[in-house]
């Protein structure tokens, strides 16, 4: 199953630069790196990341993260995968921009 991490620009950036990634500044302070699935990131992009251009929408597969991936309770009770280690660009299954369109974000082709 695929699971989504919105980055912004200089953020993916940086990791696309270092190979490897703590996460944004909120995974930071939360010690860990915030995800969503396919049904979940258009609500996490509104929430978050409404007023934000040049973003980017990272892919990984889940099973492939094994047991540093877990899912816990969040926004509204559902379960949402956090990753407990940095992510390395090998984790990345595609990147795609993630754009603003006339009516909000626009997710690429294929996410839902």
């Amino acid at each position: 199953m695929l699971i989504f991490k919105i980055f912004l620009a200089e953020e993916w950036q940086a990791f696309h630069e270092a190979g490897v990634t703590s996460g944004a500044p909120i995974d930071l302070a939360d010690g860990y790196i915030h995800f969503s699935t396919a049904a979940q990131v258009e609500e996490t992009a509104e929430k978050y990341f409404a007023d934000k251009d040049g973003l980017m929408l990272l892919a990984l597969e889940s099973e492939a993260l094994g047991d540093d991936l877990k899912w816990e309770p969040s926004r509204g009770g559902q379960l949402f995968p956090h990753l407990y280690r940095q992510m390395t660009l090998a984790d990345i299954t595609w990147a795609r921009s993630y754009r603003l369109g006339p009516n909000g974000l626009t997710l690429p082709e294929g996410v839902v």
